[in-house]
């Protein structure tokens, strides 16, 4: 079976899809990249592999944070980036779509597309509040499984107001209103709210949010988030079924159409599972802008450098 294969490393997590020819997703995979992202991209696609017989790879894409480490890993066709990624699997699964709400582990973006085309985004990767990692932790501080942080919220009747526009401040906010008295529900109902309107407030200023509004990124899977964003934007917000993934999803959907462009595909095959990777830094003192070089060795024999702005060691001939 020929099928696309996208791959999405993020800080948090690493996401992989698996697609055929057509566009229909046939498999995907959450897992926690847990800082080792090479890892996690071997033992992702061992996974894929295992639970999908047959597979004749035809097209790779990748994306995400680790998205030119794990290309360089895969022998990805198409390596781009996170809001292609996503407006393109968007687009795909819900084709009228005009607002894209993303909220990932460590950072958040809005993505405008008109007629499925991008017109304006903004990303936010500089402030925890609202992100997924900012939820974990308060719901470890609470002793609330974050699977039931929606749940919880969704019972709530009262909100009570909360400082959203700072994770140390919200968090403050939090014990405060714990300490007067205030039922838990309604605590986390009035974080989730806070935090909508400091994604708004930020990520979203300016912005023509228009419906159809869908949300994407693990928070997505918050009920309470998206109810917080249904009752300050005033309309129905939209879960994709592979809302986790999405990024995977579009990285594949890419990889297809590099391959309608180009014969053949470099995916470097699922030997790649036992291969030997080991990734290294230096600083290049050749100029003053003093850049920082990674180069990744492949059974330790470099395979590929990049970061400098030059191209002195990115345009170095490989064997």
């Amino acid at each position: 079976m020929e099928v696309l294969v996208g791959v999405d490393v993020g800080s948090v997590s690493t996401n992989i899809a698996l697609l055929n020819v057509k566009g229909s997703v046939l498999d995907t995979l959450y897992i926690r990249t847990n800082g080792r992202p090479i890892e996690a991209v071997q033992s992702g696609l061992r996974k894929i592999k295992e639970r999908n017989s047959s597979l004749n790879v035809v097209g790779v894409g990748t994306t995400g944070s680790g998205r030119q480490l794990a290309g360089i890993i895969l022998g990805a066709d198409a390596i781009k980036n996170e809001i292609t990624a996503h407006a393109v699997a968007a687009a795909h699964l819900v084709p009228d779509v005009r607002t894209i709400i993303e909220i990932g582990g460590q950072d958040s973006k809005i993505i405008i597309l008109r007629d499925s085309i991008v017109v304006d985004f903004a990303m936010n990767s500089v402030c925890a509040a609202g992100t997924g990692s900012f939820l974990d932790q308060q719901a470890a501080r609470l002793d609330i499984p974050i699977e039931t942080f929606g749940e919880y919220a969704g019972r709530s009747q009262v909100p009570v107001r909360i400082a959203g526009r700072c994770a140390v401040f919200a968090e403050s906010d939090m014990i405060h209103k714990q300490q007067t008295g205030h039922q838990i529900e309604d605590i986390l109902h009035g974080l989730c709210q806070a935090l909508a309107r400091n994604y708004l407030n930020n990520v979203g200023k300016g912005k023509q949010i228009a419906s159809p509004v869908i949300f994407q990124g693990g928070v997505a899977a918050n009920q309470g988030m998206k109810r917080a964003f249904e009752e300050i934007l005033q309309c129905k917000i939209i879960v994709p079924e592979y809302y986790n993934v999405m990024g995977a999803v579009g990285a594949a959907l890419l990889a297809g159409e590099q391959r309608n462009r180009e014969k053949g595909s470099k995916f470097r095959g699922f030997d790649i599972l036992d291969d030997d990777f080991t990734p290294k830094s230096f600083e290049c003192n050749g100029c003053p802008n003093l850049c920082e070089v990674v180069e990744l060795q492949i059974n330790h024999a470099t395979a590929a450098m990049w970061g400098d702005r030059c191209g002195k060691w990115s345009n170095q001939p490989r064997q």
